[in-house]
């Protein structure tokens, strides 16, 4: 059982798919403490041998106390620095830590998140990596019938930039590269999904798409010449690992990226995909370097099969010492 929480005032829905109820509640609709409840019953009327909590801080809190309400086992998993949101919200943060001290097994995105969580717990087993994977659907597809299919320009050199906008991301610096890079190839146009700052829409050679249906993201991707994943030094990035690294990867597009040590790690080291972040003009020679002469070269990628297999192995072996 799924048990999902949303906060757009939803009307609560149960469907199953495949083996799997999926149980839909809304904190507005129910409010804290009826959602609460409502969260615990369908627990206990489930079961469950293992409590799982994912997607933010106040999700493992909450399947902490869950576990504790129905005797079940408790993993936490983590796919970003979840302190790094919010930072004014030390309560939130306290709870989030307390949840990966109890928790039974505790999973992270990468080794660098695995050793902050791991620094949380005072005992027990050792946080482990199960590394992001992209969605089955990203796969490689002929450029021109994907630019065709989105009406983007056949023959023009399409620069993309897939992911919010925001100063913990270091975003500012690829329109700085942008710049630079243009003023040497005139030709080049940088595509930004969603809903950039209008400063970045109004810059030459820019183009947004707006957003895209997700059905849609790897046709844009691949219509792509070259694809730009920004991170920064700061307490997001330095463990962030971009789920858009892993799509531009699984469709073989031509990739740069700034080199924090999580993306690092995800791209092998390997330094013709990868510029220091901040630098804008090393990022500019970086990017014409790569659209003169087209680089793919990635490690193998996981599966999200692989990675079930993985977590189950763990949630059947791991040893509960907490």
């Amino acid at each position: 059982m799924a048990l999902l929480c949303s906060h757009h005032r939803l009307p609560s829905s149960h469907t199953r798919s495949g083996d799997v109820d999926w149980v839909c509640s809304d904190l507005l609709a129910m409010g804290p403490r009826r959602l609460y409840r409502v969260l615990v019953d369908q627990a206990r009327a489930f079961q469950p041998d293992w409590v799982i909590g994912m997607s933010d801080a106040q999700y493992g809190w909450l399947a902490w106390r869950i576990s504790l309400e129905v005797g079940a086992k408790l993993a936490i998993d983590a796919y970003d620095n979840f302190e790094s949101y919010m930072p004014w919200n030390s309560l939130l943060h306290l709870l989030w830590r307390r949840s990966i001290c109890a928790a039974d097994l505790v999973t992270a995105a990468g080794p660098q998140l695995a050793l902050l969580l791991q620094s949380h717990r005072k005992k027990g087993h050792g946080a482990e990596t199960i590394p992001m994977v992209a969605d089955p659907d990203f796969v490689p597809l002929d450029k021109s019938e994907c630019r065709q299919n989105l009406k983007l320009p056949a023959d023009a050199t399409l620069i993309g930039y897939v992911g919010s906008w925001a100063k913990t991301r270091g975003t500012s610096m690829l329109i700085q590269a942008f710049r630079h890079a243009r003023h040497l190839r005139p030709d080049l146009t940088l595509l930004v999904s969603g809903r950039p700052p209008k400063e970045i829409l109004d810059e030459p050679g820019v183009v947004g798409t707006g957003y895209i249906p997700d059905a849609a993201l790897p046709l844009l991707i691949n219509s792509l010449d070259l694809a730009c994943v920004i991170t920064a030094e700061t307490s997001f990035g330095r463990y962030s690992y971009p789920a858009k690294l892993c799509e531009a990867m699984a469709c073989n597009v031509p990739i740069l990226a700034t080199a924090t040590a999580p993306v690092r790690w995800m791209l092998g080291g390997d330094e013709g995909h990868l510029a220091p972040p901040g630098d804008a003009e090393a990022f500019a020679r970086k990017m014409l370097d790569i659209l003169s002469n087209p680089y793919t070269s990635y490690r193998p990628q996981e599966t999200w099969g692989t990675q079930a297999k993985k977590f189950s192995y763990l949630l059947s072996t791991v040893k509960c010492e907490n």
